[in-house]
């Protein structure tokens, strides 16, 4: 998945590739499993990982087939930014494109909204630009570094799955 984002400079492509695909599969198919542990709003943000401790969030239901990629992942309500709907689940993987390694993970800074690397300091917008550097050494103009994104699908009966 590459998306093209508008610079001042010109159009540049955003590399989102960089984190190696792994396995995602989060069930919140039932509206309770979705209102206890899915986001309900703008900026609300949660972090799902089941492969190191501690696993989060806490007391989740993991099933057998559960995974969380490749560091973790990122769920933030948000704004699609393919097709204008406001309060979308979106997610993305937890680790930073950047650094490329599944114990450096992005945290979610709680008045920007901006997912910040802990290392390199890079910021993704998560909220609105589909996880597209804003600044950082991810933002650099010649390799432009965004977060790995992931599908939150809507089921029949009320809440979402979470997989690549």
């Amino acid at each position: 998945m590459t998306a093209v984002a508008l610079c001042s400079g010109g159009c540049h492509e955003v590399n989102d590739d960089r984190i190696p695909q792994m396995p995602v599969q989060i069930s919140m198919a039932d509206p309770a499993l979705w209102n206890s542990y899915g986001v309900a709003g703008f900026g609300i943000f949660r972090y799902f990982t089941l492969q190191t401790s501690p696993v989060q969030p806490s007391g989740f239901p993991y099933l057998s087939d559960s995974r969380t990629g490749f560091g973790g992942v990122l769920l933030i309500g948000g704004m699609d930014p393919y097709t204008g709907d406001t309060n979308t689940p979106l997610a993305y993987d937890l680790s930073c494109p950047v650094e490329r390694s599944p114990e450096i993970r992005v945290y979610v800074d709680p008045v920007s909204f901006d997912a910040i690397c802990p290392v390199c300091g890079s910021h993704y917008d998560v909220t609105m630009a589909a996880g597209n550097p804003i600044s950082g050494p991810a933002s650099n103009k010649h390799n432009r570094y965004g977060l790995k994104r992931y599908r939150c699908l809507p089921t029949t009966f009320g809440g979402y799955i979470v997989s690549y």
